[in-house]
């Protein structure tokens, strides 16, 4: 699987798409989305507070409360030009796979701190190369310092993961922001 971050959202002419580039390189793949969908990730992007929970929101809350962890997102299969997407759950040490649309579980990876996987089939047949962000992007606070602002995300995500006391995933981020600082 290709580790992938949400880079924009945007209007085209088609509906709105978001941009899932692959980690450390030009190549994403453009998934089609509603407009709710796209809404529920700008305002995650843009760390915009609603006074209401948002479904995504909600259900972020649940799993919170029910003590269950989302492990990962994986984008797994194109067929008749729809994507398949499942969310991997974990509590008491057990996981889940449970099927998802791909905008719902990207807008719930992104407030559960989660990875995002594409399958490199998928990929293959439906990256695309991304120069420059695209016009009449939402979400824009994840282009001002995408490093820096993922330095601050990592940092943040094992502050919460050490409070709770998820110390293996503390070391994964780590790791991960020690590769991130020495990129530098």
């Amino acid at each position: 699987m290709i580790p992938v971050q949400v880079v924009q959202v945007s209007l085209s002419n088609m509906g709105f798409v978001v941009f899932l580039r692959e980690t450390g390189k030009a190549r994403a793949l453009p998934v089609f989305i509603g407009a709710p969908e796209a809404q529920a990730i700008a305002f995650c992007l843009d760390k915009v507070k609603v006074p209401r929970p948002l479904t995504h929101d909600l259900f972020k809350e649940v799993l919170d409360n029910l003590e269950c962890r989302m492990k990962r997102v994986e984008i797994f299969a194109l067929q008749d030009n729809t994507f398949y997407a499942r969310m991997i759950l974990e509590n008491n040490g057990r996981n889940s796979e449970i099927d998802a649309r791909p905008s719902d579980a990207i807008a719930l990876a992104l407030r559960c701190s989660a990875p995002i996987f594409v399958a490199p089939e998928v990929m293959d047949t439906a990256g695309v190369v991304l120069a420059e962000p695209v016009e009449g992007a939402l979400g824009q606070g994840a282009h001002e310092h995408p490093q820096t602002s993922r330095i601050e995300d990592v940092k943040q995500q094992i502050a919460r993961a050490v409070e709770e006391e998820r110390y293996e995933d503390a070391a994964r981020l780590r790791d991960e922001l020690k590769k991130l600082t020495n990129t530098n």
